[in-house]
């Protein structure tokens, strides 16, 4: 893998670990609200759409990992 494509994956890994963390964080305040929060919801499907962007984009990288 290209020094490029070493730095590019790392950035895409911090970014999805991130978002890994908000979307339980938006999980458990769903929980709380007995899922009734539309806004949680909404917030926590614009996180995963985001993660699936970045898991994509990972799994486009050339090379060996």
């Amino acid at each position: 893998m290209s020094e490029d494509k070493g730095k590019q994956f790392l950035e895409l890994i911090d970014e999805q670990n991130s978002l890994q963390w908000s979307i339980v964080n938006h999980l458990a305040r769903l929980v709380k609200s007995g899922w009734e929060s539309q806004e949680t919801k909404s917030e926590l499907e614009s996180l995963l759409q985001k993660h699936e962007e970045i898991t994509t984009k990972l799994n486009g990288l050339d090379g060996t990992l």
